[in-house]
């Protein structure tokens, strides 16, 4: 098998080749069909992530080992299983699970192995989909896409589940109030779509790029502010007639948080989940005078995994721009993501 890996932290990823593995116990082995590029690969490729007054968290000291193959939004066809994987047969077409955790901690048990202590994820803790070949290490963490491809429904593995989680949480006002989305990324358009099938009332589109807003006015936004506009807090507060209900903040960098709070009504909600970076200071009266509430988003869980994938065979396939580019054009695709060049979501698929 064939993966390109990061062997040093914000150098070029490097070809590698070693023997195709032999799946062992409930492993299954698939043969890579297609695999997204997400944002937070940059973050892993360059090794830290900013935590704001000049520090950093260094991701080699929080668990991720190099060499590392990334890539965690993948589909491939099964070619080998373990002996003691049940539930699925070689030739089948699954979207991979990467969100794994230890399997057996109360938190895994119930489904949300997403927040495990000790985590396995796919492209950040062990090997992922900028491959040829992927392990999956159990059945549970394979999903039917059933009339998708595999292009389609790469991006569903961290962009989909992470816009549906997301929404979830503010699903108390999703069908009477509009929705202030921070970033018109993947993330953000992917947000657009599934806001729209699940039965959400608006969206309000605000990043600093105007390509990204207007990709958003097309996706269904029904208005594009700019971030970094001095009355932005105001406009935001206007077109959502007092102050948003609902934030979504697929960006988390300090000035986006704190266009959410400034711009939220009382009783507001801010999500965050993008992983900029950065940090805030916000009065501690705020919140019980405000009854705000600032919450974190972190992928999403098996069973949301499972709701995402049947609410879009229901209501058809997210629409957000996908480019097709070969797996060999992985780091000129992250190059391109790192730039701000990409509009929507980079799917890589085999030569």
């Amino acid at each position: 098998m064939r993966m390109f890996q990061v062997c040093t932290c914000g150098q070029p990823l490097q070809l590698n080749e070693k023997p195709t593995p032999e799946p062992k116990g409930t492993e299954v082995l698939l043969k890579i069909k297609a695999a997204g590029v997400c944002h937070s690969d940059i973050h892993i490729w360059d090794g830290y992530y900013e935590l704001g007054g000049g520090k950093r968290m260094q991701l080699l000291e929080r668990g991720i080992k190099l060499p590392l193959t990334m890539g965690h939004e993948n589909v491939g066809e099964v070619v080998a299983v373990g002996p003691d994987a049940k539930g699925v047969k070689v030739g089948e077409i699954r979207l991979a699970n990467p969100w794994i955790g230890c399997g057996e901690c109360m938190v895994c048990r119930r489904g949300e192995e997403n927040l495990c202590k000790t985590p396995k994820n796919l492209g950040v803790f062990s090997d992922g989909g900028y491959a040829t070949h992927l392990v999956v290490p159990h059945p549970r963490h394979l999903f039917d896409i059933g009339s998708l491809t595999p292009v389609q429904a790469a991006p569903l593995a961290c962009s989909g589940v992470t816009a549906y989680s997301a929404l979830k949480k503010v699903s108390e006002n999703l069908k009477d109030e509009p929705v202030v989305i921070m970033g018109a990324g993947g993330l953000g358009l992917m947000a657009i779509s599934l806001h729209k099938a699940m039965g959400g009332k608006s969206v309000i589109m605000v990043d600093i790029d105007p390509a990204k807003r207007e990709a958003a006015l097309k996706a269904g936004a029904v208005a594009a502010i700019d971030g970094r506009a001095p009355d932005a807090a105001k406009q935001i507060i206007d077109a959502t007639k007092g102050g948003a209900w609902s934030v979504i903040d697929f960006v988390g960098s300090s000035d986006t948080v704190k266009l959410g709070v400034d711009a939220i009504t009382k009783g507001g909600k801010i999500i965050v989940v993008g992983l900029f970076g950065g940090d805030i200071t916000i009065s501690t009266p705020f919140f019980p005078m405000r009854a705000m509430t600032i919450q974190g988003s972190y992928v999403g869980s098996l069973p949301e995994m499972k709701e995402l994938i049947e609410l879009v065979g229901r209501t058809g396939v997210p629409q957000v721009p996908i480019r097709e580019r070969p797996l060999e054009e992985v780091q000129e695709a992250l190059d391109d993501l790192k730039a701000g060049k990409v509009i929507g979501r980079v799917v890589l698929t085999p030569a």
